[in-house]
């Protein structure tokens, strides 16, 4: 009957509006919730097969959701939250499964217990790194772990490294000594220093010897038992002061050997300067002028003394960077970007997490801000996607098409009770 049609079409509509309802409600339930992408109401129409006089099929609601939408970036307090400018999604672990999920939620916080960037029982994952950023072992899936910043809880690196720059006095006598002083750290960031002597030979001219003294703590006095101190070299001028030579001719090596606290030997390389230039030592006036009594050279060594962490930052380029107590920040992991050829066939899950499905690829990792994927902005998060204007404009319209198919069953009961009086 066209009556049973007609409240058949009603039936269907009031249950398509209360799917919208629902919806709306679940937008709007998280308007202020990190990387949530909204969801819309899309109304196909049905008809009965058996109908050859009107179409009172009715209608059916399905859920769809646009999660390649992009929520605004706002600031947040904490460093290593997380943002995505672009393409792109996080990847993810859960504390009780090996498999991977993808978000954009980057409201990853260090858990004190593992020292793990969690984020609502998901674990971020990286590529290990060296200290220099350099990816170590490989670009994909397999070689993803979860991000650990107590993988390197201190640091500390010995010197390797020494250059002097600075001038020696042309005016003095020969046999005439200076000394100046090199600061060193060994393996373990202990401090260190060492006296070098400056002593001007007779022949041939424009020459200096240098040679190293013994080994120093960093309050000045002489390490005991005393570790092995090598180091000498000849220095030649030109006439106009600049670098001519040195013997031996390759790089000349401070080392250090017999230290006591468990640390390795130290070998630093001593760079002169460029040979024809002053950019190094060079030979001339001092800054204290004629018959000087001091030479006016500076030691500048790299390595630095142990630090212990102290934060953690992350660069736009997906770097995770340990800072350190020493003013030391040094990478340890880098966090990509999986990217799918049909995102929106994700499958949604709690906390604006998805898993893969039958209907999108694998993953695709890249470097962030690199291969067309997005910037990855620290101390940001992305905004919900909902709308309140345009979930309330919605529940309105589902509001008055809901009460309409009421109406619709209503009338139809009133012609069905006007039928049956008729019949009597």
């Amino acid at each position: 009957m066209s009556l049973t049609g007609a409240m058949n079409s009603a039936v269907s509509a009031m249950q398509a509006q209360s799917s919208a309802l629902s919806i709306i409600s679940n937008n709007l339930a998280n308007v202020s919730t990190t990387g949530y992408k909204a969801s819309t109401t899309s109304f196909s129409s049905l008809l009965t097969s058996s109908s050859t006089t009107s179409s009172s099929g009715g209608v059916k609601a399905s859920k769809s959701q646009n999660i390649l939408d992009a929520g605004t970036l706002v600031s947040s307090s904490v460093s290593t939250n997380m943002g995505i400018e672009g393409d792109g999604f996080f990847a993810v672990q859960s504390d009780n499964s090996s498999q991977v999920y993808y978000t954009r939620n980057g409201s990853f916080t260090v858990e004190d217990s593992t020292g793990y960037l969690t984020n609502n029982g998901y674990s971020l994952l990286g590529w290990p790194t060296d200290s220099s950023g350099n990816v170590v072992g490989g670009t994909t899936d397999a070689n993803l772990e979860k991000i650990d910043t107590d993988k390197l809880s201190g640091y500390a690196v010995a010197t390797s490294s020494v250059d002097l720059k600075g001038i020696l006095p042309a005016d003095a006598s020969t046999s005439t000594q200076y000394t100046s002083t090199i600061s060193l750290y060994d393996s373990l960031g202990t401090e260190y220093s060492v006296d070098v002597t400056w002593q001007k030979s007779s022949t041939p001219a424009n020459t200096w010897t240098m040679s190293a003294g013994s080994l120093k703590d960093s309050d000045g006095k002489a390490v005991t038992p005393a570790p092995t101190v090598s180091c000498s070299a000849t220095i030649t001028f030109n006439s106009d002061g600049t670098l001519a030579s040195t013997s031996p001719a390759s790089a000349t090596t401070l080392t250090v050997t017999g230290l006591t606290d468990g640390a390795k030997d130290i070998s630093a390389t001593l760079n002169y300067g460029t040979i024809g230039s002053s950019d190094g030592l060079r030979q001339g006036t001092t800054s204290t002028g004629s018959d000087s009594t001091a030479v006016d050279v500076k030691c500048t060594s790299d390595g630095c003394a142990y630090g212990t962490l102290t934060g953690v930052s992350i660069d736009e380029d997906g770097t995770v960077y340990g800072d350190y107590s020493n003013n030391e920040s040094i990478a340890i992991y880098k966090i990509p970007l999986a990217t799918f050829s049909n995102a929106n066939g994700l499958t949604e899950m709690n906390s604006s997490v998805y898993s893969t499905s039958g209907t999108t690829s694998g993953a695709t990792y890249h470097y962030a801000n690199s291969d067309g994927v997005g910037k990855i902005h620290a101390s940001e998060l992305e905004e919900s996607t909902s709308d309140t204007n345009t979930e309330f404009s919605s529940m309105i319209a589902a509001q008055q098409a809901y009460s309409s198919a009421s109406q619709i069953i209503s009338t139809a009961k009133d012609m069905f009770d006007t039928l049956l009086q008729a019949v009597r």
